[in-house]
């Protein structure tokens, strides 16, 4: 067995939640590994005028001597980490270098620094003692009939009808307006402007604000006049707080007719209007299970979070959360360069606008963690792979490559600490509603 690195760590911690691991290798540890590693490079690699491993040591330190530099470092590197994680007093979330691994002088003492974010002192109490009520809520007859009413319009055809427009409706309109787009304005852009021979559903989204108000009682061929207010929050930044007036002829106006029970039972492959009742039924009260388990997930978290009571979070792990909050907001509020440059100069309010939220998901996944490791719950390859392939389905991703994204962005390893945590509820829901 080949002898290992001796290695020395001393444990400080500077604040809450912070570690620094402070590594002392001694210059005769060191110039003992350089030797180890040399000697078995000189035995395997192959110098012109040498047999194999024959070449003299000397020779093969000068001719590789930037490859031993990397192994003996990679050498002192696992040795620390082998240290680290055996220590039993360490539960740590994150470890980065604050004073890291430069070159290595064999013949001089080597000192280097890690931060850890440990894990903060967390005590969940009797969780396995709660329970909650929650009542699964009953599949009405009336509920399967409305599902299937909806079904016999949502697979209906449309077609023309010479009456008053009403809701869910689909008329062909031309409309035009005083809004002038700009030369190099989007497609999607000029077609709110104007547009022939189009289509208007009389239903929400609204394609044009206000839209299905002024059209509801619209007849073929008449025509009206509307204006639309835009919110300022507009996905085209174009439009987004102005007011456009706008004239649309009405050229049709289609109604959507329902399918009867054998147009309905063909469509949907059945046999019967009961058996789709039955299928129905049994589809909306797993729905309404999965509803149920839902609300039992936040009853049992909320009262977890109470029995853990304070506790310090990390820093650099709430900063990272922070981010991800404000990485949110940014996705809803900023749509034009203006919108982000406002975003700019209020970043420490939108920063501590932030924070609550953040504080609250990290605690969550603190205190989830804390019992995922007490009753021993963890992720599985293979768990981790079906989870990805129904991530990579619903998001039209090859799995493999949305593996690849989540790893190269650092985020495989907290997906992997999300399945953790659901399997967690899982089991306390099952037992809280015992």
């Amino acid at each position: 067995m080949a002898k290992k690195i001796s290695i020395d760590l001393e444990i400080k911690a500077p604040q809450a939640c912070v570690r620094d691991l402070e590594f002392k290798v001694s210059a005769q540890q060191l110039q003992s590994e350089y030797d180890r590693v040399a000697s078995a490079f000189a035995g395997m690699v192959q110098i012109p005028g040498f047999r194999a491993g024959k070449a003299p040591l000397g020779m093969v330190r000068s001719k590789y001597a930037s490859e031993i530099a990397g192994e003996l470092r990679s050498r002192v590197l696992s040795a620390a980490f082998e240290k680290v994680t055996g220590n039993k007093d360490l539960d740590i979330l994150t470890l980065v270098f604050k004073e890291p691994v430069g070159e290595i002088d064999p013949q001089k003492d080597l000192t280097f620094t890690f931060e850890a974010n440990v894990s903060p002192e967390i005590d969940p109490g009797d969780y396995k003692s709660v329970k909650v009520e929650i009542p699964l809520d009953a599949v009405e007859d009336s509920a399967v009939e409305e599902r299937i009413d909806f079904y016999r319009s949502m697979y209906g055809s449309y077609g023309s009808v010479d009456e008053p427009a009403r809701a869910e409706d689909m008329l062909k309109v031309d409309y035009t307006s005083d809004f002038v787009p700009a030369e190099d304005a989007s497609a999607s852009v000029k077609r709110q402007a104007a547009a022939s021979d189009t289509f208007v559903w009389l239903n929400e989204p609204e394609s044009i604000p206000g839209v299905i108000a002024a059209l509801t009682g619209a007849k073929k061929d008449s025509e009206c006049d509307f204006k639309a207010e835009y919110p300022a929050d507009y996905r085209e930044a174009a439009l987004a707080g102005k007011t456009v007036s706008y004239k649309v002829k009405v050229k049709d106006v289609q109604r959507r007719s329902k399918l009867d029970d054998a147009a309905l039972i063909e469509k949907l492959k059945v046999k019967s209007i009961d058996e789709l009742r039955e299928n129905l039924r049994k589809a909306m009260e797993r729905d309404n299970e999965q509803a149920r388990r839902a609300k039992a997930a936040d009853a049992v978290y909320k009262r977890l979070d109470e029995m853990a009571g304070e506790f310090e979070l990390p820093p650099a792990l709430l900063s990272e959360e922070i981010s991800k909050e404000l990485q949110k907001a940014a996705r809803t509020q900023v749509k034009s360069e203006e919108d982000a440059e406002k975003f700019k100069k209020e970043i420490d309010a939108k920063r501590a606008e932030a924070e609550p939220a953040a504080r609250a998901a990290l605690r969550r996944s603190l205190i989830l963690r804390k019992i995922a490791k007490l009753e021993n719950i963890t992720v599985g390859d293979s768990e981790l792979e079906a989870q990805l392939a129904m991530m990579s389905y619903q998001y039209g991703y090859k799995a493999r490559d949305l593996k690849s994204m989540m790893e190269k962005n650092g985020a495989i390893d907290e997906f992997r600490a999300d399945i953790a945590n659901a399997k967690v509820l899982d089991k306390l829901v099952e037992t809280a509603l015992k």
